[in-house]
């Protein structure tokens, strides 16, 4: 927005300019950290099948997320390993939270980070099995093997309960002389499953207690293969109930008085809903598209919005009604489109958008000048951004419920020295402690995740040294309060509160690692107060002349040319510009030619910006007599301003 934010500190290549670029303030990407020069980072889906084809040595990948706090630790000894075994074996780097390896992420079923994969002649031989450090790795990887087999859980059906177990060769025979049976297919591994045991245990000895003519029964379908296959089982638990030795229906219930309820009175369940329709194949406004039509359809429109989305997200579900209803309200604005991207399908332009979440909305103005949409999720909201897309009056996202902050923080190390606070507890534990650094985060802000593994570090080592200070932190999302008090506008710049005594202090501006965080709380110094607001060009004493709503034609027909500069007083082109523009101006000595400006934000000037086709800023247009000759794209030097309205055409040059 202008303003000086930080030094660059990455390599002077192409690479790392644009992931500074596309996120400056998060870490830097692992391929660039000091001494991982050998471990290969793999960028896309192709790149890593080519590899595992060319590679004669075994490979080992690592399938990382960076803001995962195990990864981080993990980085420096694989890196370390990849240096040793140069020659020998390949270590890869991927990092599958990149929309574009998503399908990498589902192919080998990474779940959790980091996880690790053992290669060998292009196919994948078993996950690592050694210890998580320099040497495990090495040692592992001249004695690959696979991981040791966990100790065999004790099976369900070697447990006292009153559920019947059934085989492939019992089955039929049981549900024929049984007239009401239920019975559970499931698979030993699978959680859900799990969960449902206990449920489904109290549920059968319910019904033995009361006598009631009924069984719950189960099958291992991972070993009784013929009634998995008859019985169609695709997914566990499913749960099947027999009458009269034959099937009657499928029960989705999962509680014991839900069990008990059923085979009471066995009914027959309502159907499940029909299956949802793809959102292209519903009759809307909204524009579908894809890879291959997006840029077409995109740059024949002044203004367009676009919903990256996928299907399985509950947001994007949430959202599509209200965004129909808002496509409907411009269907015969032949200027305007409302537009949507399966980003499962067609993740091309989904990547090169640098979409990371779902839904993600932006704005396209005849395909270019992409933004952000940042606003609110509900008809009125789009349409109210559509009635101004330059000048938007942001009305915030709905937030998401969260999951407690414990569950947030839970594989953050040193987490168990954080202190969690909420709207109940805030204020008796600031007033308890002398001094407590806070971080205000939203769970879903990416350099909120980037910081938790630093700040859970430092608050270990504050803790390890006995240190009085603190550090705690708030879910400003679940505890709005807290926020509007404190003054937390947005995400994801993360804010950070050093409070003392009960009373707040001022705002943390110092570094985001842990080191940096101890330092602070050892010695917490107020940050240098910024500088004065500036003042507004308008009322700044130079020859540059400032045009509104009510002199702009009235001024440039009077002018035998006169160059104009369309800006906005946030833009950081717009203040570069400014000095050079004005000192042309003090230096122009003709009274038929000037400079002058337009301050595009300001309410009474928003019509002449659209009527002049203002698309960014600043933007400067040449106009002769009052009429528009040309836009200006020339070098924004004192000398180069001068130069060209001193030679633009008068009214008689163009005759």
């Amino acid at each position: 927005d202008g303003d000086f934010n930080k030094v660059y500190d990455r390599k002077m290549v192409k690479k790392s300019m644009v992931n500074f670029l596309l996120d400056p303030t998060g870490d830097i990407p692992w391929e660039e950290e000091a001494g991982a020069e050998n471990v290969v980072h793999v960028d896309s889906e192709q790149s890593f099948n080519k590899l595992l084809k060319r590679e004669k040595n075994p490979v080992l990948a690592m399938f990382y997320a960076p803001w995962c706090g195990f990864c981080k630790k993990l980085k420096p000894d694989f890196a370390a390993a990849a240096t040793e075994m140069k020659g020998k074996a390949a270590l890869v780097g991927l990092d599958v939270e990149k929309p574009h390896l998503m399908n990498l992420r589902a192919e080998y079923n990474i779940t959790g980070f980091p996880t690790l994969y053992y290669f060998k002649e292009g196919r994948v031989q078993y996950r690592y099995g050694g210890e998580n450090n320099k040497d495990g790795i090495v040692n592992w990887l001249n004695d690959p093997k696979p991981p040791e087999e966990p100790k065999k859980e004790k099976e369900w059906a070697d447990d006292e309960t009153d559920v019947v177990h059934l085989h492939d060769d019992d089955f039929d025979d049981f549900i024929n002389t049984h007239n009401s049976v239920m019975v559970m297919f499931y698979a030993p591994w699978c959680g859900h499953c799990k969960s449902m045991k206990p449920e489904y245990e109290a549920a059968a000895a319910a019904i033995k207690a009361g006598n009631i003519d009924a069984v719950l029964a189960a099958v291992d379908a991972t070993k009784e293969k013929r009634l998995g296959t008859e019985y169609k089982i695709q997914g566990f638990p499913t749960v099947k109930y027999f009458k009269d030795g034959a099937f009657a229906w499928d029960f989705n219930e999962r509680t014991a008085d839900k069990f008990l309820e059923h085979m009471k009175n066995p009914t027959e369940p309502p159907p499940p809903p029909p299956t949802e329709a793809k959102w292209e194949e519903v009759e809307s406004d909204v524009v579908h598209l894809t890879d291959e039509n997006f840029k077409n359809i995109l740059k024949k429109k002044k203004h367009a919005l676009v919903m990256f989305y996928a299907p399985w997200c509950g947001h994007c579900k949430k959202a599509k009604p209200e965004y129909m209803q808002a496509a409907a309200k411009y269907k015969d604005d032949n200027k305007v489109v409302f537009a949507a991207i399966d980003c499962t399908t067609h993740n091309t332009m989904c990547t090169s958008h640098d979409v990371t979440g779902y839904p993600t909305f932006k704005y396209f103005n005849y395909g270019k000048n992409e933004q952000k949409y940042m606003g609110g999720r509900e008809e009125q909201d789009f349409v109210n951004f559509m009635k101004d897309p330059l000048n938007p009056v942001v009305t915030p996202a709905p937030t998401p419920a969260s999951p407690p902050p414990q569950e947030q923080w839970a594989d953050i190390e040193g987490q168990e020295n954080l202190h969690h606070l909420t709207s109940d507890t805030f204020d008796a534990f600031i007033k308890g402690h002398n001094s407590v650094l806070v971080m205000f985060y939203a769970p879903w802000c990416g350099h909120c995740k980037h910081m938790k593994p630093a700040y859970g570090e430092a608050a270990a080592k504050l803790a390890a040294e006995g240190f009085n200070g603190v550090l705690a932190t708030v879910d400003a999302t679940a505890e709005q309060t807290l926020g509007s008090k404190y003054s937390i506008r947005g995400y994801p710049t993360s804010k950070y509160r050093i409070l003392k005594n009960g009373e707040f202090a001022y705002d943390y501006e110092s570094g985001r690692e842990a080191n940096d965080f101890v330092a602070f709380m050892k010695d917490p110094k107020a940050p240098t107060p910024p500088p004065p607001p500036e003042p507004a060009w308008s009322t700044v004493k130079s020859n540059v002349k400032h045009l509104n709503g009510k002199n702009f034609t009235t001024f440039l027909t009077t002018q035998d040319a006169a160059l104009v500069m369309f800006y906005a007083p946030w833009c950081g082109h717009c203040k570069k510009a400014k000095p050079q523009y004005q000192s042309a101006a003090d230096k122009l000595l003709d009274d038929k030619r000037s400079f002058a400006a337009v301050d595009c934000t300001a309410e009474e000037n928003k019509e002449i910006c659209s009527k002049e086709e203002v698309k960014g800023f600043p933007t400067f247009r040449l106009y002769i007599k009052g009429n528009f000759l040309s836009v200006y794209n020339g070098d924004r030097t004192e000398v180069e301003l001068l130069k060209f309205i001193q030679n633009a055409p008068t009214p008689k040059d163009e005759l």
